[in-house]
């Protein structure tokens, strides 16, 4: 005999009251924190609970009964579903503030370390088209908005390119725009799920683990190179036809690629670690330049996603570090050896 689900509670005209990590604002009932995503502090709002603990409970918005002065209007049409930008609602200024104090609690308050003065946190010039890399997934299973849903409008094509909702692994949001980087990655990601649909290409199938097209890796650096790496599931010797045919039809439109590559993935994940990459046209490799500095970025390397907050974190390491030409540094967390190279100059010697 199967559980009967236990109902949990509406709550009316609850103010929001905070900020927490992870995107989410804090409300307050009965000794209780409710958290909350998508919430500004000022706003009073219905909510309906959706996990409920011992100490604290999780709730999302079903209305906004008096917005906050606070709560801006989102740039994105996507915002609210796909859980890429979770705070476009609150002004800039107010996550930096918000960011500040979660670590300045993390710090003092939890971690009980004695602290002088912390500096402000110094914020990114840009809040558009930052991102020097993006990944988009593709599915035949695409993710229906609530909206798409209650308009009882049938979908016969359930194709999509974009992210994965995030709680539900085999649904996609079918992506139209994304401000997190430059347009490029509109241009590529709409002009390819048309050119695939329209040549009757199969998407994966997340559960049944088959389909041609898996996912596809943008990077783009500040010298203006631009790396694809598109991820297929081959299993027959159509399927590679197809995947060569997308290939060429990428190289032939988008011209600005300066490395297009490919790799075959037949496994139940989309790390790509233990795959060989395929270079289609172009170089295996794009760079990086950071002062007289030049990077070598290939498919599987690690690299700050944002080029010129990363240059600016560099500078502060530099100057915090204020190196005479005699110490001896150690880089115990080395990745690309970005930060290690940006200071050896000053060092009589980096590790």
């Amino acid at each position: 005999m199967a559980r009967k689900r236990k109902l949990l509670p509406l709550l009316e005209n609850i103010q929001i009251e905070g900020i927490a990590a992870e995107g989410k604002a804090i409300a307050r009932l009965d000794n209780k924190v409710i958290f909350v995503p998508y919430a500004v502090p000022g706003d009073i709002v219905n909510l309906q609970v959706t996990h409920k603990k011992s100490h604290y409970a999780e709730a999302t918005i079903t209305s906004i009964i008096q917005p906050s002065l606070m709560r801006i209007q989102p740039f994105c049409k996507h915002f609210g579903v796909c859980g890429g930008c979770k705070w476009q609602c609150l002004p800039y200024e107010e996550q930096l503030k918000a960011k500040q104090q979660q670590v300045e609690d993390a710090l003092t308050r939890i971690g009980k370390v004695p602290f002088p003065k912390i500096l402000p946190i110094m914020g990114s010039k840009k809040t558009k088209a930052y991102r020097n890399k993006l990944e988009f997934g593709f599915s035949n299973k695409k993710w229906l908005t609530k909206e798409e849903i209650e308009s009882r409008v049938i979908f016969p094509d359930m194709n999509a390119v974009g992210f994965h909702i995030p709680g539900a692994f085999d649904k996609i949001l079918d992506l139209k725009e994304c401000f997190l980087m430059d347009d490029f990655n509109n241009r590529i990601r709409n002009g390819l799920r048309s050119y695939v649909i329209e040549k009757g290409y199969s998407f994966f199938d997340l559960r049944n683990q088959n389909g041609l097209l898996r996912n596809m890796m943008l990077r783009k650096t500040s010298t203006g190179e631009i790396m694809v790496l598109l991820q297929f599931c081959i299993r027959e010797a159509q399927e590679e036809k197809e995947a060569q045919d997308i290939l060429q039809w990428i190289k032939t439109t988008f011209s600005e690629i300066t490395s297009l590559l490919y790799v075959n993935n037949t496994k139940c994940n989309d790390t790509i670690s233990d795959l060989d990459i395929h270079t289609y046209s172009g170089t295996d490799c794009i760079y990086e330049k950071m002062e007289d500095l030049q990077f070598k970025i290939g498919p599987k390397s690690f690299y700050q996603t944002n080029s010129e907050q990363a240059f600016a974190l560099y500078k502060v390491v530099r100057e915090f570090a204020n190196l005479s030409g005699n110490e001896y540094v150690y880089d115990l967390y080395t990745g690309t050896g970005t930060i290690a190279n940006f200071i050896a100059g000053k060092a009589k010697r980096v590790i």
